[in-house]
């Protein structure tokens, strides 16, 4: 869920996930494996050669970058199956942003080129991934119809596709039944695919590319679990349609079907529907949430007497046979509840599976065991037995892994056998997840079409509010009380007496494909980084960070509208803004993991998501300006004043300088509540008066030995520093400047690096260089390393004194981090950050989001100085032992 975003980029590719039919993909037994898909080149393709996906878990339809792109190209790729046709379509996106001149002298100075762009506007665009039931195919073709994807889209200049002898990449078993049907309503034909191809190709891409798509699922626990993309083969994946196909998987490209059973989820529907009467396959599974199997299973209890058979290691609550209690009792099949038929039946055939699964994983030594198709269709009890299944069998030794996009797996494998596709060298680094409100829901229902336009979300929001109805998805209800399972577990949370489908979340998650990021070259472990101090697996600590986001959502929504001028149109869009995230809060209350792991990061960053999702681009633009300008004022007399001092009093002075100016933020309550009591500037001073050491963290003595040595040993200056800044205002202007103004004196090179996009007030690498510039006009120090960095294109000295005084300055340069949130995840970075980090030797990071709530404990390979002034009690008491205003200078050498 790490928020990054490019400037410079100019495609973002997007798969992104709608329903217009609830469920999950469906699949029948396939044949045995080929060797490879074939790649067909009857079309314009899909070039996604240095694709990237951006993101961090639990939605399903992820977003992919497609930077080399600029042909027409196939836009559909089908599976149709037995119950459920599933398409994955791209549309075109043009996304161009010109450079701006900061960005042409940062990417000279440290070597970036734009690799294999070309020179002709590129067109990116989106992956969007639809489902229809397939007995509603009709639907199905008007939808593509209405897009005319099957000419290339809206906008293809092949208008008539009947010219064209249109193809269209497809796999399943209705790609072969349905092929007539396409060539008839539509003009084009079915290029089938074969179906395990298909599936494998679509899971090798997910688990290399998607940071956190495989999960596993025991007693309603959701965990997800990172996996090495140089580590995933060989592995056995199941695929639970009709019947059940278990597959080995070595490679790309490379797997065999190995076993299967005829007993799967068409058994589990056929026996269900005979025997309860069920009409649809989710009224059998929601009947199966309020079932009791003790009064159709016999259970060991029920042999011994009640006891266990510890023996052999039964406990009394073992299913000893399913349905076996039936044959000793005098009831015919209307004497017993269908929910408890349905449960006993799910049960029977889930652990059936698992424990072949596991028998085939052990027979194979494979590790890992991943379990897909539409019998799992998100299903938190499905996924419960299923686990319980392979614990119990191995003993533990092997878990059940599940995928979120599981039911898609074989409508992207189509896509992917078209031509030059290019997903095959997506970078999970590359790939930033955005979840921005989907097809609309309310109590676990679809009510609608997806969503497209801005107007068409608000329209919704606010037809339900006017209703009172709350926007949210299906959650897991107060599990009934004593239902036994497989060794002896009582009901798993997640059983309940509504249905849980991972189908039905409240979004549908978007994977951007950037890439232009990349991982922090100056990370001592990548493997072991976790930006995230704050554990939210506390369920009291997640409470409190959303009561502090809710709390905080009034003050936000009248900055959002004031930034617009207060229009109609402003307060409409911030009304509707308020909606969607405190439904996005609602859901995660319920269900923590359901936007994948969880930290608070992502949380604030959802929200700067949510903001940029209703249009407000910078709701704290005229906060920035007004307060850059008052510091701007005060800062020659700040510069006279540390020119006064000596050398170690001044180092002295500026870090407090830092930590007082950090006090400006206004994602802190208790510092909004300051800005009532006094001027931007009397906050300033009264922050700066307030600073006695020792801090709460002081390591200064320690960065002081660093930076000025001993008088019997003199330190070399570093290099190269990267100064992380925070906030506008006082804490730029007259915090961080005049610490990097300090640098460039002792000869080290100096890079701001900031936020790509607004997040709350905190300073752009779009606002930094005219801030720079207006601070330079008071200060030669700046001015000359401004102009050797490239920041001062229009120079306000002579040409002929710049040449001769740039040749022995160091350069001040600007570059972007990536992101658009107050935090950072150093694991997605720009391309430009990174190109600077590779002879930076001090990384500096400032303030709250960067320093504290993420990369506290993060390790760097150089020497690196953490600072912030902690304006949350709580995280005071909970971080560092200290109370509200406590500061950290936490200084760390070389790693």
């Amino acid at each position: 869920m790490a928020g990054s975003l490019e400037k410079e980029q100019q495609v973002v590719g997007i798969i992104e996930g709608e329903k217009l039919e609830s469920g999950e993909g469906d699949r029948d037994m396939a044949p045995a494996a080929g060797n490879s898909i074939h790649r067909s080149g009857s079309r314009p393709q899909l070039d996604v050669s240095k694709a990237e996906i951006q993101g961090n878990v639990e939605e399903k339809y992820p977003t992919i970058l497609l930077p080399n792109q600029s042909d027409d190209l196939s836009h559909l790729a089908l599976d149709i199956g037995g119950s459920l046709i599933k398409l994955v379509y791209f549309s075109r996106h043009e996304n161009q942003s010109a450079d701006d001149k900061r960005k042409k002298s940062v990417k000279e100075r440290l070597g970036i080129s734009n690799g294999n762009r070309r020179s002709f506007p590129i067109l990116g665009g989106r992956l969007h991934f639809v489902k229809f039931e397939t007995r509603k195919i009709n639907e199905c073709l008007d939808f593509i119809h209405s897009k005319q994807l099957h000419c290339g889209g809206l906008e293809s200049r092949y208008p008539d596709v009947s010219d064209q002898n249109g193809i269209i990449k497809a796999t399943g078993g209705g790609a072969y039944k349905y092929a007539d049907l396409f060539k008839e309503r539509l003009g084009v034909s079915l290029d089938k695919e074969d179906e395990m191809d298909c599936l494998v190709a679509g899971a090798n891409f997910l688990l290399k590319a998607i940071r956190h798509e495989a999960f596993t699922h025991m007693e309603g626990q959701k965990e997800f679990v990172q996996i090495d993309p140089n580590d995933l083969f060989p592995y056995l994946l199941v695929n639970i349609g009709s019947g059940v196909s278990m597959i080995k998987v070595d490679g790309d490209g490379k797997f065999e079907r190995i076993s299967g059973t005829n007993v799967g989820g068409g058994t589990y529907w056929g026996l269900g529907r005979l025997l309860t009467k069920c009409k649809s396959f989710d009224e059998l599974l929601e009947l199966s949430q309020k079932g009791d199997n003790r009064t159709m299973d016999m259970l060991v209890g029920d042999i011994y007497g009640g006891l266990d058979y510890s023996k052999i290691g039964l406990s009394a609550s073992t299913i000893a046979s399913s349905f076996g209690k039936t044959i000793s009792e005098k009831k015919e099949l209307e004497d017993y509840r269908p929910e408890d038929i349905s449960l006993s039946l799910l049960r029977m055939i889930s652990y059936n599976i698992g424990q072949i699964a596991y028998l085939n994983a052990l027979r194979f030594r494979l590790k890992r065991i991943f379990f897909g198709g539409f019998f799992i269709r998100g299903h938190a009890y499905t996924m419960d037995t299923i686990s319980f299944a392979v614990h119990f069998w191995s003993k533990g030794e092997a878990q059940a892994m599940f995928l979120r996009h599981e039911g898609f797996l074989g409508a992207l494998g189509a896509f992917m056998s078209y031509e030059k596709h290019g997903l095959d060298d997506l970078m999970v680094h590359q790939l930033v997840e955005r979840f921005p409100m989907g097809a609309p829901y309310t109590g676990g229902k679809i009510h609608g079409p997806p969503l497209g336009d801005l107007n068409e979300k608000i329209s919704w929001m606010e037809k339900f509010l006017q209703k009172g109805t709350e926007i949210t998805a299906p959650v897991p209800t107060t599990p009934l009380a004593g239902t036994t399972g497989l060794g002896g577990f009582e009901v798993p949370l997640s059983k309940g007496n509504t249905l849980r489908s991972d189908a039905s979340a409240l979004n549908v998650g978007v994977l951007h494909l950037v890439p232009t990021l990349e991982v922090f070259p100056l990370l001592a472990d990548p493997k072991l980084y976790d930006p995230n101090t704050i554990d939210l697996s506390d369920h009291s600590e997640l409470e409190y960070w959303f009561t502090i986001l809710s709390e905080h959502l009034p003050d936000l929504v009248d900055k959002a509208v004031a930034s617009e001028g207060g229009t109609d149109d402003a307060i409409r869009r911030g009304a509707a803004f308020a909606r969607a995230f405190s439904a996005h809060l609602a859901r995660l209350r319920e269900e923590p993991a359901a936007y994948g792991k969880l930290g608070l990061a992502n949380l604030l960053e959802m929200r700067e998501e949510c903001l940029r999702e209703f249009q407000f681009v910078d709701a704290y633009r005229s906060i920035k300006q007004r307060e850059n300008e008052a510091s701007l004022a005060v800062l020659p007399d700040l510069l006279v004043e540390l020119d006064s001092m000596d050398e170690e009093t001044r180092l002295l002075t500026l870090i407090e300088g830092v930590l007082a100016a950090n006090i400006f933020d206004w994602g802190s309550r208790a510092c909004v509540d300051l800005y009532h009591k006094g001027t931007i500037i009397e906050i300033y001073r009264m922050s700066r008066n307030k600073m006695q050491r020792p801090w709460r963290v002081d390591d200064f003595d320690v960065f002081k030995g660093r930076m000025l040595g001993t008088r019997d040993k003199k330190m070399p200056r570093h290099k190269r520093a990267l100064l992380f800044v925070d906030n506008s205002g006082a804490d730029i202007v007259l915090g961080m400047l005049p610490l990097a103004r300090e640098l460039l004196r002792r000869g080290t090179e100096v890079v701001l690096v900031a936020n790509s996009l607004p997040a709350l007030n905190d300073v752009t690498a779009m606002e930094l260089p005219d801030i720079v510039a207006e601070a330079a006009k008071h200060c030669d120090i700046l001015r000359r390393a401004a102009e050797a960095g490239g920041l001062l294109v229009d120079a306000m000295i002579n040409t002929s004194d710049s040449s001769k005084q740039n040749s022995s300055s160091v350069p001040l340069m600007v570059v972007e981090n990536g992101c658009g949130s107050p935090c950072i995840d150093l694991r997605q970075v720009s391309s430009e950050l990174a190109a600077a980090a590779k002879v930076a030797d001090l990384v500096i990071l400032e303030g709250m989001g960067r320093a504290l709530h993420t990369n506290l404990n993060a390790q760097f390979k150089c020497d690196a100085l953490k600072l912030a002034m902690v304006k949350n009690q709580r995280l005071a008491e909970k971080l560092i032992k200290g109370k509200i205003y406590d500061c950290i200078c936490k200084y760390e050498p070389a790693n």
